[in-house]
């Protein structure tokens, strides 16, 4: 269910390009951050490239594009090789849809609290009681 923000700038724009990242995001998110795609959102914002600025000089004159990626998980379940991971599969798929990165170009893991983030107005950390508490104690055990 994380809730996964990407802001990008590339002259390669072109009309598939929100959809593929997009795609491209929610597959990755799913495949080594084991998160449920069908609950996954993503939303996709382009910043023309004489607007970002890195380095002191804007990406249009730089002639380099750049990402900002922000997602947000449940704080403990992923692991640091998991991000890792993660981070650097982000980068390489961005590199490939949007060109040549600048260096500065970004990926955030943002981990929360359970009793603080949710969806459907319930927390994670509800959601996690009532599945436990659907399984018979005796089941439990077992």
């Amino acid at each position: 269910m994380p809730l996964i923000t990407v802001t990008y700038s590339t002259a390669r724009e072109r009309p598939q390009l929100k959809t593929e990242i997009a795609s491209a995001v929610n597959e990755l998110t799913a495949k080594i951050l084991r998160k449920d795609p069908k609950v996954t959102a993503v939303i996709v914002k382009a910043v023309d490239a004489a607007d970002w600025f890195a380095g002191g000089r804007s990406l249009a004159e730089a002639k380099l594009a750049s990402y900002w990626l922000d997602v947000h998980v449940v704080d403990g379940t992923n692991t640091k090789d998991e991000k890792a991971a993660y981070l650097a599969a982000i980068h390489q798929r961005m590199g490939e849809l949007l060109g040549p990165l600048h260096h500065e170009s970004y990926a955030h893991v943002d981990e929360v609290k359970a009793d603080a983030y949710g969806f459907g107005g319930l927390s994670q950390e509800r959601r996690y009681i009532a599945r436990k508490l659907e399984v018979a104690p005796d089941q439990a055990a077992a």
